[in-house]
């Protein structure tokens, strides 16, 4: 016979999970309404600053790995790391100035 407690705790997740799952289903139905705004190319505006993928992800404040999530399709910005990569697509020389780094 299964332990009941047992099977309780893996009933539950994490609410870090449950709000990134949570995340997920609010982007998909997003995009199956049409309603998703459009994406950052996150590749791209890397791109214009000329930084790597280490330098960039501390630039916005993100892990390497988001970062590289963001790249690959697999999530995307948020918030105000969206709104960063928005101003640094429109100026990247000046937003990198604004924030001290040439």
């Amino acid at each position: 016979m299964p332990d009941v407690a047992k099977a309780k705790t893996v009933a539950f997740m994490n609410d870090e999970l449950f709000q990134a799952l949570l995340t997920s289903v609010q982007q998909a139905d997003a995009i199956i309404n049409g309603k998703a705004e459009s994406e950052v190319e996150v590749k791209a505006v890397r791109a214009k600053t000329g930084l790597t993928q280490e330098k960039f992800a501390l630039l916005v404040g993100v892990s390497k790995r988001t970062l590289e999530n963001w790249e690959q399709g697999r999530r995307h910005p948020t918030g105000p790391a969206r709104a960063l990569l928005k101003i640094l697509n429109a100026d990247p020389v000046g937003a990198m100035k604004a924030l001290q780094l040439k």
